[in-house]
């Protein structure tokens, strides 16, 4: 294999849907670069896609079926599998089975559990992690359009006048988009940029309005804007007449909110609300972009009828540089909506109360049963498991014990199962140690199949390396567990083609039922087309953009404008608003980005950003630990105290797990309340509060293996380093003994350690000694640790334990700081000192001078901080 050639596919990460090129060198790993060609990308890649080739490693995978504890062969547990399977159905109904998926699972995969569970087994009950995510997104698209339609391009992003970016930190959760929106302002200096979030985020970097709206106010702030429209008369109402239905209702529903009261209810200056307004009423080339801020709320659905509304009343759809574009949190999200992979869904865009609709899916599959009414969504399906209703559960490639809101109580409702499956490519994470038979499933590199992105672009994933031990693709295991209940003849896949074949051919039927998703000209593909096949949009051989001349899936043709009224703002709820998300370099719960060194560089820790109002209100300083506390649960985070956050607000991301921390997971503290229309939970709107945690010592530790810390102290966080692990830890109670501390938690019980104490200062260092070799280090105060982290992690395995101990880079080493680009490590303080110095002062000369900044880019909004703060010095002087 050395010297092969490139392989071409897709991102497993984000909705953008990047196309990779993978070589492998021949031993298990992967060379990656961006794919020039795919239109998606065209070569651009973040820094976590940059460093898919460290996360292609067997450690701790999956690698054989587990039953009840045992390793089994896959004839065993897909028997035992399907033995239950039956008996649940047979004992309870078929609405006491239920699979759980992912916007992670390919196409193929999404489709063969899709027929399994409605067409044969006859239940909706299946739903998936995008629920999560995109939800009301879909809702909100039916309401309107009459189909799960994205309307527009990643073109549009480009050629329009003005972005308007909603609740969507696009530089951090989708930092491609980012770089195509920044060369384009580059290119276009007339383009504007108004940013609508509560926090200032990275996104802000390119903004020149920031709205930092009061949390779940945006439904305000758009009947607002609809009715500047209307009393700008800058309504189309050539197009309004022709095509839309509701204008009236939805104006009267919008006009007692004036600037004044939008700015009141939005905590906003009033200028800046109109002055949005009047950039928006003024530049037709408009695209309103948004993402989970609008989505995960109570009133999801609602904030993206108001966008939409506005776009609908002015006529910006459908023409490039126009429209409201709803961008993806998952691979294939989309994918997974277009087989009906959501629990109020049928497959190919069909409707699932719609008996005609019904009716023909059932003839295609030629199944015994279809189901009949919409099943459970996930927060009400884990639910089911907790009352008993629910009996068997399937989950495949998503992690419901960490993600899910009062993720502990899931994780109990989850365990009540008289049998949980869980296929997956690992062999521990949270939601695995609870299952009765684990499935062992390949990941991206090992699978083959197809995934669509946000702008409705479906791309390949190719396999380019051997699937490891027994690992099976899931449309396999699911197709393997449908033959053994009798139904054979329908699940005789060999392929992953085949399915595709077949997902098209299903299509082609929507289609003739006046439904949107067409992919009916690919369903001749032979074997060897499919794998060659190129990126397409659908509908296949039909317009790239939807709806500038009408032609909606409603049944009269006409989109639906629809009232929206604000919710009621509470100011008198208890604790401080939790808001919650993703970092740069992390991705949901970590099983993949977790293995990489570089990745863990950026924040190597769970986090809380807090106000400075805010943290020294209760006694919190820069790196303190706080313990975050709902009704529901508790978590223990490292302080970021920063202005980033607005007052009375705080944010936590979401990827940390009892894999990684102690108390990292944050999805446990908050409310499973959901959206009334799309079931969506609202994972931005917690409440908390927050005080310091009373540690008696703070602790920083490097090893060559991963510690074992959960019996030895209160606090911990683990990360990668390129040569093994660090872990930050704290504690209440001293230990009585440091070397035995230490032994424990590297589990070295022959180590010798070499101890720098100072018991009056409470100050401690330990290395442990294997020969005349460091195998790991300990670093023990009374506050959080001041030492050269990046220098101790990067030199400990070479250097001698006197160095090590040290804790910091000698007199002719510059500290770097903590890491701002990961992809050329290069530090805040590397960066800093070459502007102080005049070496580089812009971007661009960063770039050149450091790297930093000119491989992925998903760092260059910090640089530009780190310019400005500079700049602000430099003034203050």
């Amino acid at each position: 294999m050395t010297g092969a050639a490139p392989i071409r596919t897709t991102c497993p990460y984000c909705g953008v849907g990047c196309g990779v090129l993978a070589t492998p060198d021949g031993r298990g790993g992967v060379s990656i670069k961006g794919d020039p060609h795919h239109p998606a990308n065209f070569g651009r890649l973040c820094s976590k896609g940059s460093a898919l080739g460290q996360t292609v490693d067997l450690e701790g995978r999956l690698l054989s079926p587990r039953v009840n504890g045992l390793d089994a062969g896959w004839d065993e547990a897909l028997d035992h599998v399907a033995a239950k399977l039956s008996e649940a159905i047979d004992t309870h109904g078929p609405d006491s089975v239920a699979i759980y998926g992912s916007g992670q699972l390919l196409t193929e995969d999404y489709y063969v559990a899709n027929k399994l569970m409605k067409g044969f087994i006859g239940t909706a009950n299946i739903d998936t992690n995008s629920r999560l995510c995109m939800a009301s997104s879909v809702a909100g698209h039916k309401r309107a359009f009459g189909a799960d339609t994205v309307p527009g391009t990643y073109e549009d992003l480009e050629q329009a006048d003005l972005l308007v970016l909603v609740g969507t930190n696009l530089a951090w959760c989708h930092p491609v988009l980012f770089q195509r929106i920044t060369a384009a302002r580059e290119a276009n200096p007339d383009l504007r940029v108004v940013v609508v979030d509560p926090r200032r985020t990275a996104t802000c970097d390119i903004a020149d309005l920031h709205l930092s709206i009061a949390p779940d106010a945006d439904t305000a702030l758009f009947n607002g804007l609809l009715t500047a429209i209307a009393q700008s008369d800058a309504l189309d109402q050539a197009y309004l007449d022709a095509h839309v239905t509701g204008l009236r209702e939805a104006l009267e529903a919008a006009r007692p909110w004036t600037v004044a009261r939008v700015a009141a209810a939005c905590n906003l200056p009033a200028a800046d609300v109109a002055a949005f307004y009047q950039l928006f009423v003024s530049t037709a080339k408009t695209v309103t972009v948004y993402s989970q801020g609008v989505n995960q709320s109570t009133s999801g659905t609602d904030k993206v009828n108001a966008i939409i509304n506005c776009h609908l009343a002015t006529g910006r759809i459908g023409k490039p540089g126009t429209g409201p574009f709803s961008v993806t949190g998952q691979p294939n999200a989309m994918g997974g909506r277009e087989v009906g992979g959501l629990a109020n869904m049928l497959a190919a865009h069909l409707e699932l109360e719609e008996p005609d609709h019904r009716s023909a899916v059932r003839a295609f599959w030629n199944s015994p049963a279809i189901a009949e009414r919409p099943g459970l969504k996930a927060v009400d399906l884990f639910r089911a498991c907790g009352d008993g209703r629910i009996r068997f559960l399937w989950i495949l490639s998503t992690n419901p014990a960490v993600s899910m809101p009062q993720a502990d109580d899931v994780a109990r409702m989850i365990a009540t199962c008289d049998t949980l499956v869980v296929s997956e490519m690992n062999a521990d994470t949270d939601t695995a140690r609870l299952a009765d038979v684990l499935l062992p499933a390949t990941g991206w590199g090992e699978k083959s199949g197809t995934v669509t992105n946000s702008e409705r672009r479906i791309s390949r994933q190719r396999a380019f390396l051997p699937a490891p031990g027994e690992a099976r693709p899931d449309w396999w295991a699911l197709k393997e567990v449908a033959c053994r209940m009798g139904w054979a003849d329908a699940f005789s896949y060999g392929s992953p083609a085949e399915i595709f074949r077949e997902h098209a051919q299903l299509s082609e039927i929507a289609a003739t039922l006046g439904r949107d998703f067409d992919i009916g000209k690919l369903a001749g593909l032979s074997d060897a087309e499919y794998g060659r096949m190129l990126p397409r949009q659908w509908p296949v051989g039909g317009p790239a953009r939807h709806f500038a001349d009408g032609g909606f899936f409603t049944p009269d043709g006409r989109a639906n404008m629809v009232a929206v009224t604000p919710p009621v703002r509470s100011d008198v709820a208890p604790g401080l608003h939790l808001n919650t998300g993703r970092v740069r370099d992390h991705w949901h719960t970590m099983t993949r980005t977790g293995k990489s060194p570089r990745l863990s560089r950026h924040f190597a820790e769970p986090f809380l950003e807090i106000h400075p109002a805010d943290a020294a209100e209760r006694g919190l300083a820069p790196a303190d630990l706080a313990e975050v506390t709902s009704e529901h649960g508790t978590c223990v985070l490292r302080t970021l105290v920063t202005d980033r956050a607005a007052p009375g607000q705080v944010f936590a991301p979401m990827h940390w797990t009892a894999q990684y921390a102690s108390q990292g997971r944050i999805d446990a503290v908050i409310a499973s309340a959901t959206d009334p229309v799309s079931g969506q939970p609202a994972l931005k709107a917690g409440r908390v509060t927050v005080r310091r945690y009373g540690a008696a010592w703070h602790g920083y530790a490097v090893s060559r293996t991963r510690p074992e810390p959960g019996g030895i102290t209160g606090y911990w966080a683990l990360a990668r380093i390129s040569e093994g692990w660090q872990v930050e830890l704290a504690g209440r109670n001293d230990p009585n003994d440091w070397a035995e501390t230490a032994r424990a938690l590297f589990a070295a019980p022959d180590a010798e350690p070499i101890t720098f104490s100072d018991p009056v200062r409470r100050r401690h260092r330990l290395a442990l000694m294997q020969g005349d070799q460091v195998v790991a280090a300990l670093f023990v105060s009374p506050e959080p640790v001041e030492i050269a982290r990046t220098h101790v992690a990067e030199t400990f395995s070479t250097a001698t334990a006197t160095q090590v101990l040290a804790g910091r880079r000698g007199a002719a080493q510059a500290d770097p700081g903590p890491t701002v680009c990961v992809c050329l490590n290069v530090g805040a303080n590397a960066i800093l000192d070459a502007i102080a110095s005049g070496t580089a002062t812009s971007l661009d000369a960063i770039g050149r001078y450091l790297g930093a900044g000119s491989n992925c880019g998903s760092c260059r909004p910090e640089i530009n901080a780190l310019i400005a703060r500079s700049a602000g010095r430099v003034a203050a002087e």
